[in-house]
């Protein structure tokens, strides 16, 4: 289960993964479509203890990448026209695989005490 910092990050990413037709979804993204929300993304990540990796592949193509081992994989990964929608959809995979890998342990320690 992710914290309760981890899980109002991901509401507020991926909410900014929504087209924003409604008043409240319009303030959101004027907060995380900029640099700044570039910014509290990547600052929420660290906490969560994962590294951002960003790169601007041409004019209109950014990557991102977030993982908690630069060397081994990455934990999340996305790519977009501005480095907030790659970051946001970085971000949005990384913490949903943690929330998998959190869920994947659970059930095995579950599974190996019932074979027991």
């Amino acid at each position: 289960m992710l914290d309760s910092r981890a899980r109002l990050l991901r509401a507020a990413v991926g909410f900014c993964l929504v087209p924003p037709t409604e008043p409240e979804l319009r303030l959101l993204h004027r907060w995380l479509d900029s640099w700044r929300g570039v910014g509290d993304v990547v600052t929420g990540m660290n906490r969560q203890g994962y590294w951002l990796h960003l790169s601007n592949v041409d004019a209109g193509t950014w990557r991102a990448t977030f993982s908690r081992e630069s060397l081994i994989s990455a934990d999340g990964f996305g790519a977009g026209d501005t480095p907030w929608r790659a970051v946001q959809r970085a971000a949005w995979a990384a913490l949903g695989s943690a929330r998998e890998r959190r869920r994947s342990s659970r059930s095995m320690k579950l599974f190996t005490s019932a074979v027991r």
